[in-house]
């Protein structure tokens, strides 16, 4: 699944870059809609990332692209790597900005663990 945001003022951080926390929160919005489609009716909550590292710094004004791939499938988890990219305005080349894996894991109604049905 792919999908974009554009980083805009109410973005950025008080050195005019997007704030670190928009971007997980982009990330972590965007795998759990990859995950509610790719199992409909399922409740998914995060629980993890594995990793959180800011490879580049992102201006106003930056089409990010959001690739996401689920990678593995559990009793009651599945996990996809979210890769993002600056598309760049002003270029023909992509970069990529920050890479992570999202696991969430299934929920019933009273908030225990549920298996994830079979495909």
């Amino acid at each position: 699944m792919e999908n974009y945001k554009l980083v805009l003022p109410e973005h950025l951080n008080q050195f005019g870059y997007l704030f670190g926390g928009n971007l997980l929160k982009w990330v972590d919005e965007i795998a759990w809609i990859a995950a509610s489609l790719d199992f409909p009716g399922c409740r998914f909550v995060t629980i993890g990332m594995d990793k959180v590292e800011f490879r580049k710094s992102i201006k106003e004004g930056s089409i990010l692209s959001f690739l996401v791939q689920r990678v593995a499938t559990g009793n009651t988890s599945v996990q996809y790597t979210v890769n993002v990219f600056d598309e760049g305005i002003k270029t023909i080349h992509e970069k990529r900005v920050f890479s992570t894996n999202v696991t969430f894991v299934c929920i019933d109604d009273a908030g225990y663990k549920a298996s994830i049905p079979k495909r």
